[in-house]
């Protein structure tokens, strides 16, 4: 139930469902108002207080505005990749709403540590007690309870920009907020890189926003299908998969498709954008593409697993790499199983980033 209404709530947004929509936005109109009202007072209170530092400690926000699915996990992982390879000792610090993020960081950048901790503050100083001298929040920006030195906002061309607040929109605060960021970084999944560039476009028309750069563009893309059970040993290792950028070199497991597609494929997933990934392979794989869709940060039960292999039949299952770190122990179940992983493609900006992730870093 929770999965199709996060499903309605996407397609609404994007402006389906005609007159009946339109009348349910102007129905819950109001509640944006007081949403929009209520993260106003508290922008101001922290623009009057401020955050609180941790000595020692530097401090790297990777946020969005909009709820869900804009690419924060795998971003502030290429951000803590790029702080280690430059001599620092980050780590990386998130609420963690569900296991996923955090097993994901942890497969992504094995020698990286990561605190799973609500209170930002409190999480940055038990990093700071582990030894880092770095600090990278996965979905920081609204947390603002901590002073950050670096302050990245995504923004993802496939979002309506500019749209309402929640409930009317998947905005968690009015475009507006985007001037108290440092750079914005664009994320794109299933949008062009011409998407990219208009919505660039339009934040620099922005009023008050303009002085604000949008620094870089990047897609979210597929980097090979491998299978699930190969996926965990890898895992086990450590061995880092996903999350790689555009330079690195690709293998054989990203071949395209590794099987055959002629009796599609069931996707198995529990994230926050089922409709678009579902899109996303029928367009990769060109062949038949089923949903089995759970609500974001699902935990997937041996039952459930079972379930999607009699729904699937003889077909491949697919899952993303956010599934997989749930559904390892359910691989024999599962059966034919593969991860869908993930890969960085810069469209632009990829060396000014860096450039402004180093300078925190230094």
């Amino acid at each position: 139930m929770r999965a199709r209404l996060q499903g309605f709530a996407r397609r609404w947004w994007a402006g389906a469902y005609g007159l009946p929509g339109l009348l349910l936005r102007l129905l819950l109109a109001p509640l944006s108002w007081l949403w929009a009202l209520e993260t106003a007072r508290r922008a101001r209170r922290f623009d009057r207080a401020g955050g609180r530092a941790v000595e020692g400690l530097r401090v790297v926000s990777v946020g969005n505005l909009a709820v869900g699915g804009t690419g924060k996990t795998p971003v502030a992982a290429w951000v803590a990749r790029a702080l280690s390879s430059r001599g620092a000792k980050p780590a990386l610090v998130l609420r963690g709403y569900g296991r996923d993020e955090a097993l994901l960081h942890g497969v992504w950048n094995p020698d990286v540590p990561v605190v799973v901790e609500a209170d930002r503050v409190r999480g940055a100083r038990r990093a700071a007690d582990e030894g880092a001298d770095t600090v990278v929040l996965d979905d920081g920006f609204q947390h603002r309870s901590l002073a950050r030195d670096l302050d990245l906002v995504l923004l993802s061309a496939d979002d309506p920009f500019p749209a309402p607040v929640l409930p009317c929109g998947p905005y968690r605060e009015p475009p507006a907020a985007l001037a108290r960021a440092d750079a914005i970084v664009l994320t794109r999944r299933a949008a062009s890189a011409d998407a990219a560039r208009a919505l660039a476009a339009a934040v620099a028309a922005m009023p008050g926003v303009a002085a604000v750069a949008v620094v870089a563009s990047v897609h979210l893309t597929a980097d090979g299908l491998v299978r699930l059970a190969e996926w965990r040993e890898g895992a086990r290792r450590g061995s880092g998969h996903g999350i790689r950028s555009s330079a690195a070199p690709r293998d054989a497991a990203s071949a395209l498709p590794p099987f055959d597609v002629s009796r599609g494929v069931l996707v198995l997933t529990g994230i926050a954008r089922p409709d678009t990934l579902r899109a996303y392979l029928q367009a990769l794989l060109q062949g038949p593409v089923d949903l089995l869709a759970r609500p974001d940060h699902h935990e997937f039960t041996a039952g459930e697993a079972r379930e999607a292999r009699a729904l699937a039949g003889d077909r491949p299952i697919v899952v993303t790499e956010k599934d997989a770190v749930k559904l390892v122990g359910h691989a024999e179940v599962l059966g034919d199983a593969w991860v869908l992983r993930q890969r960085l493609d810069w469209d632009w900006g990829e060396d000014e980033l860096a450039a402004l992730v180093a300078a925190v870093g230094s």
